[in-house]
């Protein structure tokens, strides 16, 4: 299926009010339908709208036109531009800030400063669109407002993207080093160690209190029999 012209209603219009195309054509161009373009030509459709010349904008030669009145049968396309504008290259450099956004970049600097000090003032300057003197003067409170500074989230303030954000975020964390646990507190024992069977207490039978754990039962019937003798003669010395 090709591609229709710009504005095909008042493409249409212009080809309903000087051509002598059927319906059929001029709808098979515009991408419309025949009844639409019947009602064009009765004025119960497109009624105010201003013609429009696909001649002079390039989408249909002369050629063409007349080539399909003489043929009904002969169905028009939209002319190819022989002009190729060249592609636009995007350029790097700060971010283009709004003006009317311009006076909260103080705000965004500041909000960034306190909650990533990680990031890099040419980060910053990405995120933000500002110079790298500016960030200084914020950071060492010399800017010329700095009384009256809030922190602000540029996202919030449309100065920038969470996407970008999150991204210079973490591209400022890989560049920091890793900060070493502190001496002497807890952590946690790796799971490769805490699944391994405990050691056996090899020094069990030498430690004290211990040796009487490993008696056996006659062992200790042996040590209570004198001790019930000496009790059952004392009570016979009562009697």
């Amino acid at each position: 299926m090709s591609q229709g012209p710009l504005m095909p209603k008042a493409t249409a219009v212009w080809l309903v009010e000087n051509t002598s195309l059927s319906f059929d054509q001029i709808a098979d161009f515009c991408k419309l339908h025949p009844l639409e373009v019947k009602g064009i030509a009765d004025g119960e459709v497109a009624a105010g709208i201003k013609g429009l010349d696909p001649v002079s904008t390039g989408q249909l030669t002369r050629e063409e036109i007349e080539r399909a009145q003489v043929n009904p049968n002969h169905r028009m396309k939209v002319a190819v531009s022989k002009v190729k504008l060249p592609e636009v290259k995007r350029t790097k450099g700060p971010r283009y800030t709004p003006l009317s956004r311009r006076q909260d970049r103080p705000n965004a600097i500041l909000w960034l400063l306190r909650n990533h000090p990680e990031l890099k003032d040419a980060q910053v300057m990405r995120l933000v669109g500002t110079t790298k003197s500016t960030i200084q003067q914020i950071r060492e409170r010399t800017h010329w407002n700095s009384g009256s500074l809030q922190p602000m989230d540029p996202v919030t303030l449309g100065l920038c993207s969470q996407i970008d954000l999150d991204f210079e975020v973490q591209r400022a964390a890989k560049d920091r080093p890793l900060v070493e646990s502190a001496e002497g507190g807890a952590t946690l024992m790796p799971p490769e160690l805490s699944v391994l069977p405990e050691p056996e207490d090899r020094d069990a039978d030498h430690r004290p209190g211990r040796g009487d754990e490993r008696l056996d039962a006659d062992s200790v019937f042996a040590r209570l029999k004198p001790m019930r003798k000496g009790e059952a003669d004392e009570d016979d010395d009562e009697y």
